[in-house]
């Protein structure tokens, strides 16, 4: 029975020259990559953009990992840098038509079964998700869809584990209302109108 080689044991191969230790991360974490810039963008081509960003940023970078977080923390923060970065490009592009639900894929999704499809494979979530605040949208998708411990989300955010807290929160809360689950501004008429009475 061989042992799987941890991140580290390929990261210390690939950096003594063996070209396939760096073959065997990316098909290790090509599919949890695409998954999670697929959630943050709610594009399929965005998110393999975004992936492929990502895996040639860690290709560079490679040599300043220190292994301070773990690999897949490290390689979180690059994948939601690479979605930020893609994002503001989009921003600056001039746009010829709106995106609109006829843009979403029917039929099509990862290229693997994701463990996420159970919690929000529906094309509503994915419609609301690109509803809500970046900053909350990729809190909830850490947290909620790839699992991630709050700590680990701080991390890979680099921001500090109250502030990822709220807007796991709030982003739930503004997830809900985009979805129409009932989750609705306080009525501040009514109330106004019996302390009247």
């Amino acid at each position: 029975m061989s042992l799987l080689p941890t991140d580290e044991d390929l990261i210390g191969r690939f950096r003594a020259g063996d070209a396939d230790a760096f073959a065997a991360l990316v098909d290790r974490h090509r599919q949890r990559v695409y998954n999670l810039c697929l959630r943050l963008l709610g594009d399929a081509e965005d998110a393999a953009d975004a992936a492929q960003e990502t895996f040639l940023s860690v290709l560079t970078k490679i040599g300043q990992f220190r292994g301070d977080a773990a690999f897949t923390t490290w390689m979180h923060r690059i994948a939601v840098n690479a979605c930020h970065d893609l994002t503001r490009a989009r921003r600056r592009q001039p746009m010829l038509r709106l995106a609109g639900d006829h843009d979403l894929p029917e039929d099509e999704g990862p290229p693997a079964p994701d463990p996420a499809e159970e919690l929000a494979g529906t094309r509503d979530v994915i419609v609301a998700l690109r509803a809500i605040p970046e900053e909350f949208r990729v809190a909830i998708v850490l947290a909620d869809l790839q699992d991630l411990a709050y700590e680990e989300i701080a991390k890979v955010l680099d921001v500090p584990i109250g502030t990822v807290k709220s807007r796991v929160h709030r982003g739930r809360v503004a997830l809900a209302r985009a979805m129409r689950l009932g989750v609705r501004e306080p009525d501040t008429t009514a109330a106004t109108s019996q302390e009247q009475t």
